[in-house]
C-alpha cells in the first residue's frame, strides 16, 4: 500500500465541470484525475493512494449504480461522492445505501465540495489501513 498524496478522481462527461473541480481541488493542494465516462475510468490507470471518486449520477454507458458496484468490488475500492443536476429521494437513498458519502446537487459552492472530499479521503484512508492490517494478520496466520 502506498501512503502517497491523495487523489480525487472525477468522472463526468462535462469537461468544463471537470476542469473547474480540478482547479478548486488544486487550491487546497489536492491532485485531481478526470475521466469523461465510467468506461474510461474503469479501464484507466489509477494511483494506489487514498482518494475519493466524484461521480456524475447521469453518465452515458455504464450506469451510476453499476459503477458503484464495480468500485466496491475493486481490489482498492475508493470512497464515492455523487454529483447531480436533479436529485430525487429514491435515487439519493439508493446511492447512499450503495456507499456514497455525499450527494451534491448542481450548482454547488466550493465548500460543499471540499468538505465531503476530505471526509471521503479520510474514510478511504481508514479502510485502506484496515485492509493492510488484515492482510498482515492473515499472512502471519498462514506462516
Amino acid at each position: 500500500m502506498s501512503a502517497g498524496k491523495p487523489v480525487v478522481v472525477i468522472v463526468d462527461d462535462v469537461q468544463s465541470l471537470c476542469e473547474a473541480l480540478q482547479h478548486l481541488l488544486a487550491t487546497v493542494g489536492l491532485k485531481a484525475q478526470t475521466f469523461g465516462s465510467a468506461q474510461e475510468f474503469m479501464s484507466g490507470k489509477r494511483p494506489d493512494v487514498p482518494g475519493c471518486l466524484f461521480l456524475d449520477v447521469r453518465l452515458p454507458g455504464l450506469s451510476r449504480l453499476d459503477l458503484q458496484r464495480e468500485v466496491a468490488n475493486m481490489d482498492r475500492p475508493i470512497a464515492i461522492a455523487m454529483i447531480t443536476g436533479c436529485a430525487d429521494i429514491p435515487m439519493t437513498v439508493q446511492a447512499v445505501k450503495a456507499g456514497a458519502v455525499e450527494i451534491l446537487t448542481k450548482p454547488f459552492r466550493d465548500q460543499q465540495v471540499l468538505d465531503p472530499v476530505q471526509q471521503a479521503i479520510l474514510r478511504n484512508r481508514t479502510a485502506r489501513q484496515r485492509r493492510a492490517e488484515y492482510s498482515r494478520f492473515a499472512r502471519a496466520l498462514i506462516r
